[in-house]
């Protein structure tokens, strides 16, 4: 070991002195001395995108909790959750029942497709998620 201390050292000396460059607080770039070609028009404006559909008042509160709390697998389809209003895969659903989706989302739920974590993982009450479930159904008959 000890004939190769010496090899060692100036490894670690070496990759040690590779470090001690500061790199630069910016990056300057040379002016570009052709003329600058003249900046484009503006674009007209776009046009404002379709207004989303109006909820049912009676929804309002649900959809800001799903918003919240649900979307972010709802929306991406993670575990197999149905998307909103995506009514081929919340058919079968809304087939057994508002009871059973109600308590499928409360307890939990694991399928041959995904699964459900009871209550989406959140700390829910069973009735905001029994509203967040009637808001879903309503928009995805």
């Amino acid at each position: 070991m000890k004939p190769l201390l010496p090899l060692l050292t100036v490894s670690l000396f070496t990759l040690g002195a590779c470090g001690l460059e500061k790199p630069p607080a910016k990056i300057v770039f040379p002016e570009d001395k052709t003329a600058a070609a003249p900046a484009p028009a503006p674009a007209a404006p776009a046009a404002p995108a379709a207004p989303a559909a109006p909820v049912d008042p009676k929804f309002a509160a649900a959809k800001t909790l799903y918003d919240a709390s649900c979307a972010s697998c709802h929306d991406a389809a993670l575990m197999g959750a149905p998307k909103p209003g995506d009514k081929a895969n919340w058919a079968p659903r809304i087939a057994q029942g508002i009871a059973t989706v109600e308590s499928n989302a409360i307890k939990g739920f694991q399928g041959k497709v995904g699964m459900m974590p009871a209550k989406g993982g959140s700390t829910l009450t069973d009735d905001e998620i029994k509203s967040i479930v009637a808001y879903l159904v309503e928009v995805s008959k």
